[in-house]
């Protein structure tokens, strides 16, 4: 599918938008030219469609593969680095992406068995029984299983205050760890990966830290929400969906929707419900087995935000964290 292309001062982006699920509408990826380079920013899911969708609109504006000069990833998640393989065994280019993606996309085997030991610590602390044995199960099939989708390509470091060609980079933390925006400040436009999402909220994932600690997601991608509201932005280019015009009122509507949630799940807590697992399945019901994964990350999230606020503190029990209000 292909829709209508940006231009502004020089720049013209011609945006790769594929269909998919209901829930996401559209994997987003996108082109860039600017001066002499032909810059690919994120890459879709490991399809055909992805790769024909990239194809015809190469063709379309007049471009071949071998026109693209790098590939720039906003973070490290399977529907934002489907076809790096692809183009970079015909093609060999640079990827650039996070530090922190680095080890993810290159599924490093000591980082992805660490990153198993930390789930199955996080879901017994959490009480989440069966659900959760389940959940660690899949992790380590996975590990074999999703081996072929390893980036083979070298990947060259992203970091805050760097800058590439016209690009500022932003770690904007929360969906993803590793997750950056790529600021144009001249022209007022950001590719912002899953940082922003205008039909939905981009849910902050539980993840470990490099010490194998919890990454508090929810309280980062606050942090980077209200962050983001400084940038002078008033175009962003999101990962799914439509591309986001107003992005300070959309900001301002997430934050406070986070700020209802949170409030909701303290009411839980003080009708005596201590645990993580059994808040998640009060508040999402048959979504609990459905979304499992997603569901713990949203309300252990929420959790983290109320103990960082010192609205809640948590006890360990019996190897389980219990929460109350305080």
């Amino acid at each position: 599918m292909i829709i209508n292309n940006f231009e502004r001062d020089g720049y013209s982006v011609y945006p790769i938008i594929i269909p998919a699920n209901p829930g996401l509408l559209t994997y987003n990826f996108f082109l860039v030219k600017h001066n002499q380079s032909l810059t690919l920013i994120d890459a879709g899911i490991p399809s055909d469609s992805c790769w024909e969708g990239l194809m015809e609109t190469l063709e379309k504006n007049g471009f071949y593969l071998q026109d693209i000069t790098e590939i720039l990833l906003t973070h490290h998640h399977i529907d934002h680095v489907g076809v790096v393989n692809r183009i970079t065994e015909q093609h060999p280019i640079p990827v650039y992406a996070h530090p922190l993606a680095i080890p993810r996309v290159k599924r490093d085997p000591e980082f992805l068995n660490t990153r198993i030991a930390f789930f199955e610590q996080f879901y017994q602390e959490m009480d989440c029984g069966e659900e959760g044995a389940k959940q660690v199960d899949y992790l380590k099939k996975s590990v074999e299983k999703n081996a072929h989708l390893k980036l083979t390509a070298a990947i060259s470091p992203l970091e805050e205050g760097m800058r590439i060609f016209d690009f500022y980079v932003k770690e904007v933390p929360g969906h993803a760890p590793d997750q950056i925006a790529l600021v144009d400040e001249r022209r007022r436009w950001c590719f912002g990966g899953d940082h922003l999402i205008q039909h939905i909220s981009s849910n902050a994932l539980v993840e470990p830290d490099f010490m194998n600690q919890r990454i508090r997601s929810l309280v980062d991608y606050k942090q980077s929400l209200k962050a983001f509201m400084d940038l002078n932005v008033d175009l962003v280019f999101a990962g799914h969906g439509e591309m986001i015009e107003d992005p300070k009122q959309l900001i301002e509507m997430r934050l406070s929707r986070i700020v209802k949630k949170s409030e909701k799940i303290k009411g839980l807590i003080q009708s005596g419900i201590s645990t993580g697992s059994k808040l998640a399945k009060q508040l999402y019901q048959s979504q609990y087995q459905k979304q499992f994964s997603l569901v713990m990350s949203e309300v252990v999230g929420h959790l983290d935000a109320l103990e960082a606020d010192k609205q809640i503190e948590k006890q360990m029990k019996d190897g389980v964290w219990h929460y109350r209000v305080v």
